[in-house]
């Protein structure tokens, strides 16, 4: 039953949106950058900067790990609370440094869940966080969870209210295909519903893409 109505949500969703070709970066290392600055703002504001890291030519691992925390949270100060955040980024590129040497290739090699727990044991990096490193950056399959998808799910009753993140989780990986590339486009297109019409206030449920599945 549950399996049926994600894969009805899934089908109308992407009939009406469209691929959604995220996470919106050029370089699997701007994906761990962005799923980290994300983190309490807003994707716009994430998109200034990562530009101000840009602009500098210093978008890549090396370049930003040479530098202080005071010239890192001022490059990302438009991503908001930059202080925190460049301490958070500073302790993820101390471990992408020591246990990856910053390679992607090589921190992809390792098992999905393995490689979960060591994200998780980084200051600064929930699931939520490593999930998005996980599946955008990587292309691990693993299903994210965000307010929009737990919003989403429990207006269409599909979970309760209290609902944790591992239960969230399992609804997924339990009922539709373990694909990361599934998994990529299920989770932008919850996101885009939410952004546009699950609103937290006043959703726009008479017009909304799901309505009358």
């Amino acid at each position: 039953m549950r399996d049926n109505k994600l894969k009805a949500i899934y089908n109308k969703l992407y009939a009406y949106f469209g691929p959604q070709h995220w996470w919106p970066a050029k370089t699997p290392f701007e994906v761990m950058l962005g799923a980290i600055l994300t983190q309490n703002t807003s994707w716009a504001n994430v998109e200034k900067a990562i530009g101000n890291l840009k602009k500098q030519k210093l978008l890549s691992p090396g370049k930003i790990y040479k530098l202080s925390h005071t010239e890192v949270a001022s490059l990302i100060k438009p991503a908001g609370y930059y202080n925190i955040k460049a301490k958070r980024l500073m302790a993820f590129l101390d471990f992408f440094f020591k246990n990856f040497q910053a390679s992607v290739k090589k921190m992809s090699s390792y098992d999905t869940m393995k490689l979960r727990e060591m994200l998780l044991s980084v200051h600064g990096i929930g699931q939520e966080t490593a999930d998005s490193i996980l599946l955008y950056a990587l292309g691990k399959p693993v299903f994210v969870i965000d307010a929009y998808t737990k919003r989403i799910l429990f207006r269409h009753r599909l979970v309760s209210k209290n609902a944790t993140y591992n239960q969230i989780q399992d609804l997924f990986i339990k009922n539709i295909k373990n694909d990361s590339v599934l998994f990529n486009e299920y989770h932008a297109l919850l996101v885009r519903l939410g952004k546009e019409f699950c609103l937290k206030n006043k959703p726009k449920c008479e017009i909304c893409p799901l309505k009358n599945r």
